[in-house]
């Protein structure tokens, strides 16, 4: 039936197109858009679609399209709330292999100068999309020339593992750990690794949580690796929940639905109902659904508790406030009402990781992309409580390098979470969120004062850099951190020297890993300041590692080895 169904569609449009594309007019309709079909996924041109009600031509660039059967008025709207058949009636159809997929421009920093700018200030980033979604290319066969630059974000690569760093002092947050060894890439320099750890919480004994799925539903979400994974990965959630807890649902398509309301976590089996029953077509109106998501948060608000919205999308909005600057600034004013936002990515082909990104980082959240039921059970299952339980808020780093021992340095990653100096001591200046059990790993490119390398360095008028020689004192460089407990709003300064007791001749398995993972970043993303890395490089360094006790560094061992051969 659904075969013929499809035909008969297919055959309706086919004539509707011909009979009024010569110029007849019934009244007009304002369609959804279509993608356009496209290799390189940093590049998309404009469709034109035929709008059946009156037989013109006009362009658009959404994902969906709304349908009309021809030779009728009646119109299907595929919203949140609407009838889903006809989208599900023509999911045989042989989909085109279209691929608009969106990332952010990533501007690589180069080595600075420590006689020009002493101070590197950077906000905390726990965000482990991009070593998911990169798994997930590698996975699907994509070669080294095809992964998109800005979907290689190094220390979302570094902070999807886990690292045996200090645990937290009685009454702090988090645990600080500081590494110095050689660089494998780059003989002239050395290696330094920041490591933050908070302690693990059993979710039983977090806060108690109010959350709001708020669930995209739209056309573009009905493939397997969308809505039904989305689905299995949030009755997975559900399990974890308890009458502590407070759930309510929200959908959005061409417009937004509320599904459940403050719903009990005792009701499991009521919660995943509700998940299961939902169906995938419409526009995609994401705004609606923020705006109506943060209104039941704000609605069930728990004083003292994890108040948090749980977005799950494939970052397609494209119908009210869609654009990075506009989600920007409508979510920059939602957080304000003390709700964090997680946002889960799913799907291929068409996810937009710039505006999900954006959301979380403004959100006072994080983001994790979700491409198998396997990290579906990590994200939130296994680390559940780093996930959904806040321990720190704006958390900012700063080191100060001492030009006695250090003349240049280079941070790894966090090109978009870059703070100006004067924002580290500026507690209205937002930054990074640390959940319970979340690392944090940070890696320094820095050129002793005695390397070969040579350094650009400005010559200042009323500074002079040569008598500027810095302490000689046994401390290479000042690492200060600052952070708000998660219900208070004055910051915590707390500060960690690095000396030359910190430098190892032979590092740890911990220190080998990331540094693998750093050059490995380098590489796919083809660093203009990647030196001497290699695959060979890579896989020496992981041959240093006992992975056999920790599933995802061993499947990473596999992923080096996978992209490499597309090499071959």
């Amino acid at each position: 039936m659904k075969k013929k169904k499809v035909c008969l569609i297919l055959s309706f449009m086919m004539t509707a197109m011909l009979l009024y594309g010569c110029g007849a007019n019934s009244g007009g309709t304002d369609n959804g858009g279509a993608n356009t079909p496209k290799a390189d996924s940093s590049e998309k041109d404009v469709v034109q679609h035929y709008d059946l009600s009156d037989g013109t031509a006009s362009d658009v660039s959404g994902a969906e399209s709304e349908i009309q059967t021809a030779g009728s008025n009646q119109f299907y709207e595929m919203d949140a709330c609407a009838s889903n058949e006809a989208v599900f009636d023509s999911a045989d159809m042989q989909m085109p292999d279209w691929n608009t997929e969106e990332y952010s421009a990533v501007e690589e920093p180069g080595f600075k100068s420590v006689a020009n700018d002493p101070l590197s200030t950077f906000s905390a980033d726990v965000d482990t999309a991009s070593y998911s979604n990169l798994r997930r290319m590698i996975e699907n066969g994509y070669s080294l020339a095809e992964i998109p630059e800005g979907a290689v974000r190094i220390e979302e690569m570094l902070n999807y593992f886990s690292y045996d760093y200090k645990l937290p002092k009685k009454g702090e947050p988090f645990g600080v750990t500081t590494v110095i060894g050689d660089c494998p890439w780059n003989e002239d320099a050395k290696l330094l690794q920041i490591g933050l750890k908070t302690e693990e919480i059993d979710f039983s004994e977090a806060p108690d949580s109010n959350l709001v799925f708020l669930l995209d539903v739209s056309g573009s979400m009905y493939t397997d690796d969308k809505l039904p994974l989305l689905q299995k990965s949030f009755a997975m959630l559900v399990r974890e929940l308890g009458g502590k807890d407070t759930v309510s649902i929200v959908t959005y398509a061409g417009a937004d639905c509320v599904v459940l309301e403050g719903e009990s976590g005792d009701n499991q089996e009521k919660i995943i109902a509700a998940v299961s029953a939902l169906e995938a077509g419409g526009s995609t109106n994401g705004a609606d659904g923020i705006e109506t998501a943060y209104k039941l948060a704000e609605q069930y608000f728990i004083e003292g508790g994890n108040n948090r919205v749980i977005l799950a999308t494939d970052g397609d909005l494209n119908v009210g406030p869609s654009s990075e600057s506009e989600l920007d600034a409508l979510i920059t004013e939602k957080k304000e009402s003390g709700v964090c936002l997680t946002v889960l990515g799913f799907g291929t082909g068409n996810i937009k990781d710039n505006k999900m990104e954006t959301l979380a980082d403004r959100g006072n959240g994080n983001y994790a992309y979700i491409d198998s039921v396997g990290e579906a059970k990590k994200v939130l299952v296994e680390q559940m409580g780093a996930t959904l339980v806040t321990v720190a808020k704006d958390v900012k780093l700063q080191v100060e390098f001492n030009p006695a021992y250090i003349k240049g340095y280079r941070l790894l990653g966090y090109e978009n979470r870059t703070l100006a100096t004067q924002d580290f001591d500026d507690d209205t200046k937002d930054a990074g969120e640390i959940g319970a059990g979340h690392m944090v790993t940070a890696l320094y490119e820095i050129v002793p004062a005695d390397s070969s390398q040579e350094i650009p360095e400005t010559k200042l008028k009323y500074q002079d850099n040569e008598n500027d020689t810095g302490v000689k004192n046994g401390e290479w460089m000042n690492l200060k951190i600052r952070y708000k407990e998660p219900d208070k709003e004055e910051s915590i300064l707390k500060e960690y020297p690095v000396n030359e007791e910190n430098y190892v001749k032979e590092p740890s398995e911990d220190f080998c890993f990331a540094a693998a993972v750093a050059e490995f970043g380098l590489i796919v993303r083809d660093s203009a300041y990647k030196g001497e890395a290699s695959f060979e490089n890579v896989r020496e360094l992981l041959g240093k590692v006992d992975t056999d006790e920790d599933d995802y560094k061993d499947e990473f061992v596999y992923l080096v080895k996978k992209l490499q051969r597309t090499m071959e």
